[in-house]
């Protein structure tokens, strides 16, 4: 199609410039003519900026094609996942911009399995809208089309603790560090750990529009919370995003670790604890190679997909896994749901260090040690494309993943250059043994980019 609403992971913009109560009304009445009269929504929201506007135009537009809104309120993305799957809804809608900076927010279409829909089903939507091909349901239908909901958290939090060992957790005494970003984490995430017995400390916790950090959980953003987990002797800090559904993890010596580092780290754990899932993970092309390095040579495959935690999702459900997982602190455990989500990524990081009675920083200073630079340009898609399309040609004869963007692997570095899905940007990660490496490659492909730029 020529015409896109749907990134990566949804639909985004700056709140009242690219993203309008306009447009809200109208993606919900394509939603919903996609779903057909009689059908059941759930809908929740994060507390971004306009986030209300935007949950009550997007209803509007529900309600006009005859779909009944069921109200779930503030809570994570992976709450209202896992009650639009176990309560029955027919589709969820999500207003959240997940990691995006404070002036985004964004509208998340959910399938009926709990999953974020898959292509097909957006590309549908994105029809309607685009050739307004509404269907108005007739004004006899038209009332009592709204509904609260407050079964989302009580039931996610039950959910979560159910998944693991709550006495083993609970004899550890750990002290947490929780830092939600001022998002609905805090209402879900600090509640889990006490309920496991935790002691937790939440920084960042009160709800608000502006949050004190960004809300990309990174090793940046996350300086000052490592602080105070190196500062208290906590065992563990998390960082999640905005709407919750990423993990982003502080070793006890205040040190980030990057997601796919913990990713290994829990796919290890899992194998032994659960012999009848497939021994298999899926994980995003921008996961390092080191993947390959340690899990493969215990009997597990890899299996690569373009980025997007609903991509991988949605190959999880065809093939089955351990689980599946990106580098920005997503991972999806199959036996709570195929979704990715932080709290239940804290509750098994949690249940890991407990049974296996170490520390974080133990089980990440084992793992083979590489030089990571994680960068962005601004820059159109179409430059963007043409850089990938540059890079492929200096790395030629190399091994290449070219199923988004191309990962070039060498001997002992491997980069990945792509577009975003959600900004017009062209996002850059590389590792490689050595620091200087590492840099000299970022340094080529600047140039290559300057000069596509100019």
């Amino acid at each position: 199609m020529a015409r896109r609403l749907f990134g990566t992971d949804g639909v985004r913009g700056i709140v009242n410039e690219t993203l309008t109560a306009e447009m809200a009304l109208k993606l919900g009445y394509a939603i919903g003519t996609y779903l057909g009269p009689g059908s059941r929504v759930l809908l929740c929201m994060d507390a971004r900026a306009g986030n209300e506007m935007l949950a009550q135009a997007t209803t509007a537009g529900l309600v006009s094609a005859g779909v009944k809104v069921y109200d779930g309120g503030l809570a994570p993305t992976p709450a209202c996942q896992l009650a639009v799957r176990d309560w029955g809804f027919d589709g969820g809608v999500v207003i959240t911009a997940s990691h995006n900076p404070p002036q985004y927010n964004g509208i998340k279409f959910i399938a009926s399995d709990g999953i974020e829909a898959p292509r097909s089903a957006e590309e549908e939507v994105e029809r309607i809208y685009f050739e307004s091909r509404f269907k108005p349901s007739s004004w006899s239908i038209l009332s009592h089309m709204v509904e609260k909901f407050t079964l989302v958290i009580d039931h996610y939090v039950k959910s979560v603790i159910s998944k693991v060992d709550k006495e083993i957790i609970k004899a550890r005494g750990f002290k947490v560090v929780v830092d939600p970003a001022n998002n609905v984490g805090a209402l879900t995430t600090p509640r889990i750990l006490k309920e496991l017995g935790v002691k937790v400390l939440s920084i960042n916790a009160h709800l608000d529009s502006i949050p004190y950090r960004e809300p990309e959980p990174t090793e940046h953003s996350l300086k000052e919370t490592a602080n105070v987990v190196r500062a208290i002797g906590a065992d563990l800090g998390v960082g999640h995003d905005g709407d919750a559904d990423r993990a982003v993890f502080i070793d006890e010596e205040g040190r980030v670790v990057l997601g796919d580092r913990a990713a290994i780290i829990l796919a290890q754990y899992l194998a032994t604890r659960n012999p009848d899932l497939p021994k298999r993970i899926v994980t995003a092309v921008s996961s390092s190679i080191m993947v390959e390095d340690v899990l493969k040579p215990l009997g597990i495959e890899v299996v690569w997909t373009k980025v997007g935690s609903p991509i991988i999702a949605r190959v999880m459900q065809k093939s089955g896994a351990l689980c599946g997982f990106e580098e920005n602190g997503s991972f999806i455990y199959p036996k709570h749901q195929l979704v990715r989500d932080g709290a239940m990524t804290t509750a098994l990081m949690l249940e890991l260090l407990a049974h296996e009675k170490t520390k974080l920083s133990t089980l990440i200073d084992k793992l083979p040690k590489y030089y990571a630079i994680k960068t962005k340009i601004p820059m159109s898609r179409e430059k963007a494309l043409e850089l990938v399309h540059e890079v492929k040609k200096l790395y030629a004869g190399y091994r290449q993943i070219t199923i988004d963007g191309v990962k070039v692997i060498g001997e002992d570095f491997w980069v990945l250059v792509r577009p975003s899905g959600t900004e017009p940007i062209a996002r850059i990660m590389l590792e490689a043994r050595e620091k200087e490496k590492a840099e000299s490659i970022l340094n080529s492909i600047l140039k290559i980019a300057e000069r596509i730029k100019s």
